[in-house]
């Protein structure tokens, strides 16, 4: 184990024993005191495309703080958070107003992409992918979605042919998210053709290989430099990069996607939470006819909705978080609060909207960006009809009916 990551545990080690609201003021004040005031002085916006020498320095500071992969194990160097503190810690994050906050605790290309895998890396791969990802040194992306595989996951096409000590990779990834700060992908592509999800695997692949690039025409709605295209073109791969067995790709994939969509619900909870609170300022300030518009009821009301939307959002979030910590299986809960949580907090920002008035539909401001980011994650980690599908197999299976 090199040098860094004995450090990194180190840290860790010393501050595993601090109270986790300590560390949670820690996060708040890192934000609103160092990261947001950096993101001015440097003139940032939603849209830019932002240097890899930037995103690293902000891992390798939040690694520094203690908040870099918060949620894994101390021994990876972590502080083994419970998922329910984990998803404060997201809330906070995404309701600082921060551009960068999903890199403060390694959402995008950091440990969050990996950390689930630990139980089925071999030495080499932990040395190779695990350790320089934990300590901020290298980048990872999870690449499953192909342009004619979406929700059904299991027809994707990349294909992974074996030759000799080697697989010969080609194919194409479509809108992976992290994919622009990344080193490397966990790519999911079929290794046996005839054996349907169970020949699906798993495979660490780098991308500066020769025969990989990144497309970079799939800019979303949000306008934000996070998701590409990757194209694979004969690109060879050693054997001793596949992830657990060969054919186990789908069952890993699988296995994260559960807790994978609860925790995007606290960001889209932070997301809608900085609306209300721009919402509730504007209201106050905002003259109009003589007074504050929020003294009229129709504002009344929509900041009663959205206050109201934020409380049940964050209680089934938690109450959920709480039943994975207790070991319990949630596929239906989290395709539960997948749903509520991302069509509740669109309607909070589509609130805001209206309360701002021309203000909210101006481009590049913090409301109007956020309700296209949030418009997003109906379709992003299972669309809604799907998350429908899950919990309806679910609650049918539960009461004895047709699964």
């Amino acid at each position: 184990m090199n040098a860094s990551v004995s450090t990194h545990q180190d840290i860790s080690a010393t501050n595993a024993s601090e109270p986790f609201e300590s560390l949670r003021a820690r996060l708040n004040d890192y934000l609103k005191s160092e990261l947001v005031p950096l993101e001015k002085r440097l003139g940032l916006g939603f849209k830019d495309r932002f240097d890899r020498s930037l995103i690293r320095s902000i891992w390798q500071r939040c690694r520094e703080l203690g908040f870099y992969g918060v949620q894994l194990p101390v021994s990876l160097g972590g502080r083994g958070l419970s998922i329910e503190q984990h998803c404060l810690l997201k809330d906070d994050a995404a309701a600082s107003g921060a551009i960068l906050f999903p890199h403060v605790l390694g959402d995008w290309g950091g440990p969050s992409r990996i950390g689930s895998l630990v139980k089925y890396l071999t030495p080499h791969q932990r040395a190779e992918y695990l350790e320089p990802v934990v300590n901020g040194e290298k980048g990872i992306c999870f690449a499953m979605t192909e342009p004619q595989s979406g929700s059904d996951a299991a027809s994707i096409q990349t294909r992974a042919v074996r030759d000799g000590d080697h697989y010969v990779i080609n194919g194409r990834k479509h809108f992976i998210t992290a994919s622009t700060f990344a080193d490397a992908a966990i790519l999911m592509c079929v290794t046996d053709p005839a054996a349907g999800a169970k020949g699906i695997s798993a495979i660490f692949v780098d991308l500066d290989a020769p025969g990989v690039r990144l497309d970079y025409d799939c800019v979303p709605m949000s306008g934000q430099f996070v998701d590409a295209d990757i194209i694979f073109e004969n690109v060879r791969v050693p054997v001793q990069n596949v992830i657990g067995q060969e054919g186990q790709g789908f069952h890993i994939a699988m296995n994260r996607i559960n807790t994978n969509r609860l925790l995007h619900c606290p960001t889209m909870l932070g997301l809608a939470r900085q609306t209300y609170a721009l919402s509730l300022d504007y209201a106050q300030q905002r003259k109009q006819f003589g007074g504050s518009i929020s003294r009229f009821q129709a504002i009344q009301h929509m900041l009663a909705d959205m206050a109201t939307s934020l409380y049940a959002c964050e209680h089934m979030i938690l109450a959920t978080a709480r039943k994975v910590d207790q070991g319990h299986d949630i596929r239906t809960e989290a395709s539960m609060c997948k749903l509520f949580v991302s069509e509740r907090c669109f309607e909070v920002a589509d609130k805001a909207v209206q309360i701002h008035g021309n203000v909210g539909v101006t481009q590049d401001h913090p409301v109007e960006f956020i309700f296209r980011r949030l418009r997003m994650y109906r379709i992003v980690t299972g669309t809604s009809e799907i998350q429908r599908n899950t919990i309806a197999k679910g609650i049918l299976a539960m009461e004895g009916g047709q699964a």
